[in-house]
């Protein structure tokens, strides 16, 4: 009995034997690897599996020999004692010993042939680069492990593609490493593929290697040929990683062949479709995450709370570039300095990027080249490419613009063509023009966006470039891109279009980075447009504020006496109106009327059009008088330089009647329009909308004077004549009916305003819709008139419903709607009276 329990435990503890050493096989190397190292521990897996199974199995044999429970009908063989338990180790025993010669005997199968190049029997060929300083876990590690599980069925090609210094080859390395450190591989070869000879070698050496060239007088191709036929056909586990295959062309012939026990990953620059087809998966590798940027600069420049306040803003100055990053740190580190005072160096525009980083012999993480270098190569790579030389020309071109999405339709504006065309030295046409964004495109230095049409550069890329522009050549691209950027703006802005949005963005980054460019030898025209599209989109206080920044940068670069800064001060005075009221806008006009005396003189036609302006400006904040008197001298001014039939000339004249109106002489006002009216059906004729415009103004002025019914019946004929000329659903033949409606219930004939402002309002409605403000106007006239005919329960209707709407529409504090509500009240006791 006792050596039959003794064996119980043997069992057992062999058993945990074999689970302990499994497990820590296992988990040797980087456990968390995303899964990659698990489609390989399938068949350590397996063999776990089977041999507990065989353990249990046999622990359960020898219980039930020794129990023998009853019932149970068991050969009797005398079995006593240590005869018992012989038997039992015996079994077991054998059981154990033929489990483990299969497996080796598999092991053995799968390992012949192999001359080993490491201690622990891996074939090594090629220098797997060092891990980085501080490597950080990164969502394109995901993304390739993903695609390492689909390739155990279809997938055995991972294209690792993205520009230069994003972290391709370190993620490629700690790819291979893991692998490597879970003894999941039996032949790992790293090729630096900068050309078709490097990848060749490589092959070779990996043939001789793994002991496929007997003979050593083989010549390098066949030696590589037999390695891929070697790859092919073995049950070996091996990854070949081609790194830095920046011309796709050399790997022709020479790619990995597929093997289910095999995967080979290539690094590149390119985004050719030859790196995603026939069984190649591209896998775009980003930028860091904002988080994985930031926690790269913490560990990287010490754990010191003030040197690392500034992180993430640096991460971000940087464009979360992985390479940036890297190198920025090791220049904190360098320098000694913290990364609040790198930034005041990166914002310095007379800084260099290439100063900003170490030198190449104190570069970190095994990189070889600098940042900058490293793009430089891929613009090289992308010149060699049909139309040769053109790629540069047009990056140089998006260095100046916004990063986050230029119009691909500028680059192919006749301004550019043209300027490309004199920098090639050649005729260069628009479709060649595409091809060079396209060739950008693959070589990664910029993303061509065909379905939006937009092109998007990285910042870093755009600094860079900017670098080696002189300030000659930076002045000619800045107004070359300018002029494309207003061939490109549409006539009017509309609120539902995106491109205005676009294109103010282009100009700001333009703005920022050429300086003044656009300032010298005179303001640009895009510098005015794109400012009068911010307030065009509502965004009246910022289009105000850039005027101001505008003016001011005038004043610096062209002085107070150039045309571009007066004409800044023109422009200004409108928003200045916008923002703080007309007597803002009043003054700021004033100031610039004392430079145009100055610089233009008297008579010049600027400083005539400012004393217009000034005069409008102080009728509208409140001074008709001072704005009549303003308007009667420039008048006088107008007759002797231009003459009494010029257009300014008359409209002086009608804005003099105007203000002498509003100034409380409404007869003097019908008077001069009277007179005006005259001479415009000489100068213009009966139907130039300046004459229309100036009948309808008479009309007014009468009525106002104390003639209603006279002002009715003119503008009775003056409708007949604007639905003649313009068509019933014109909005000038529309006030007029409104106006009309107006003084028939003035001229005392409140029942036929009522029905005039009723007709008007179906049109109204079917123009306009319900909530428009000369909708909701016209009912609200609607209702008054129907007060004043006698209908105070119809007015008090049209109030009510009218009131609804207003609340909805304008809310409940609206002058309007509280208009309404006191209108509606005021109904009520007529109604109660009339009823009694």
């Amino acid at each position: 009995m006792a050596d039959v329990v003794a064996v119980v435990p043997l069992s057992l503890v062999g058993l945990v034997d074999i689970a302990l050493t499994r497990a820590v096989a296992l988990r040797a190397g980087h456990v968390d690897d995303g899964g990659v190292t698990r489609v390989f521990r399938r068949r350590w897996q397996r063999r776990t599996v089977v041999l507990a199974v065989l353990a249990v199995g046999c622990v359960l044999f020898v219980v039930w020999a020794w129990w023998n429970p009853p019932g149970w009908r068991f050969p009797q063989l005398s079995w006593k004692g240590m005869e018992q338990a012989g038997w039992v180790v015996g079994i077991l025993g054998g059981l154990f010993a033929l489990a483990s010669f299969v497996f080796d005997r598999v092991d053995s199968r799968r390992k012949g042939g192999q001359r080993p190049s490491g201690a622990d029997g891996v074939v090594r060929v090629g220098r797997v680069p060092q891990p980085a300083a501080w490597f950080q876990d990164r969502r394109t590690r995901v993304d390739l492990a993903g695609a390492a599980k689909a390739g155990r069925t279809a997938v055995f090609t991972q294209v690792l593609s993205g520009m230069g210094g994003v972290g391709k080859t370190q993620l490629a390395a700690q790819f291979a490493r893991g692998l490597d450190a879970c003894g999941e591989l039996d032949v790992l070869v790293w090729v630096t593929a900068s050309s078709r000879d490097a990848i060749v070698a490589s092959y070779a050496e990996a043939a001789d290697a793994v002991g496929v060239v007997p003979d050593a007088g083989l010549d390098v191709e066949s030696a590589a040929g037999r390695l891929l036929v070697w790859l092919e056909r073995t049950d070996k586990r091996w990854l070949v990683v081609l790194d830095n295959l920046d011309a796709p062309a050399d790997a022709a012939g020479w790619w990995p062949p597929r093997n289910r026990n095999g995967r080979t990953v290539v690094t590149t620059r390119r985004r050719d479709p030859v790196l995603h087809t026939d069984g190649r998966v591209l896998v775009e590798v980003d930028l860091f995450t904002p988080a994985e940027a930031a926690g790269y600069l913490r560990h990287a420049i010490g754990a010191s709370i003030d040197r690392r306040a500034d992180t993430p803003a640096l991460a971000a100055d940087l464009g979360f570039l992985p390479l940036a990053v890297a190198q920025a740190a090791a220049f904190i580190l360098d320098r000694g300095i913290d990364a609040a005072a790198y930034r005041d160096r990166f914002a310095d525009r007379r800084q260099r990027f290439a100063d900003l980083v170490p030198p190449d012999d104190a570069l970190p993480d095994d990189y070889r080249t600098a940042v900058a270098a490293t793009w430089s190569l891929s613009v090289d790579a992308a010149d060699s490419h049909s139309p040769y030389g053109l790629a540069r020309p047009v990056l140089n071109l998006a260095a100046l613009l916004d990063p986050n999405g230029i119009p691909e339709a500028l680059f192919t504006t006749p301004v550019i063509v043209e300027h490309l065309s004199h920098v090639c030295g050649r005729d260069i046409s628009a479709e060649e023009v595409r091809d060079a964004l396209r060739n950008l495109h693959r070589l990664s230095l910029v993303t061509h966006d065909t379905t939006t049409g937009s092109v998007r550069v990285h910042a870093l890329v755009q600094r860079a470039t900017r670098d080696h522009l002189d300030a000659t050549h930076l002045t000619t691209m800045a107004r070359t891109v300018a002029d494309a950027l207003l061939a490109i703006w549409p006539a009017a802005d509309r609120d539902f279009e995106r491109t205005p949005v676009v294109l103010r963005a282009n100009t700001a980054a333009l703005r920022a980075n050429s300086g003044d460019s656009l300032l010298q030898p005179d303001g640009h025209a895009l510098l005015f447009r794109n400012i009068r599209s911010l307030g065009e989109a509502g965004q009246v206080a910022s289009a105000a504020a850039a005027f101001e920044q505008l003016l001011a940068d005038c004043l610096r670069v062209l002085g107070p006496d150039h045309p571009h800064t007066l004409n800044a001060g023109h422009n200004l005075a409108p928003w200045r109106e916008e923002v703080g009221g007309p007597a803002g806008a009043a003054a700021a006009t004033e100031q610039l009327l004392a430079d145009c005396l100055r610089v233009l003189g008297p008579d010049h036609p600027h400083t005539l059009n400012t004393r217009h302006n000034l005069a409008h400006w102080r009728g509208k904040a409140g001074d008709p008088a001072g704005a009549a008197a303003a308007a009667e001298q420039l008048l006088t001014d107008y007759l002797r330089v231009l003459g009494p039939d010029h257009p300014h000339t008359l409209t002086t004249r009608h804005n003099l009647a105007h203000w002498r109106g509003e100034a409380g002489d409404p007869a003097g006002a019908a008077a001069a329009i009277e007179q005006l009216l005259t001479d415009r059906l000489r100068v213009l004729g009966p139907d130039h909308p300046h004459t229309l415009t100036t009948r309808h103004n008479l009309v007014s002025w009468r009525g106002e004077a104390g003639d209603p019914a006279g002002a009715a019946a003119a503008i009775e004929q003056l409708l007949t004549d604007r639905l003649r000329v313009l068509g019933p659903d014109h909005p000038d033949t529309l006030t007029t009916r409104h106006n009309l409606a107006h003084w028939r219930g003035k001229a005392g004939d409140p029942a036929g305003a009522a029905a005039t402002f009723e007709q008007l309002l179906t049109d109204y409605l079917r123009m306009l819709g319900p909530d428009h403000p000369d909708t909701l106007t016209t009912r609200h006239n609607l209702a008054r008139w129907r007060w004043e005919a006698g209908d105070p329960a119809g007015a008090a209707a049209t109030f009510e419903q009218l009131l609804t709407d207003y609340l909805r529409v304008l809310g409940p504090d609206h002058p309007h709607t509280l208009n309404t509500r006191h209108n509606l009240a005021h109904c009520h006791p007529a109604i109660s009276k009339q009823r009694r």
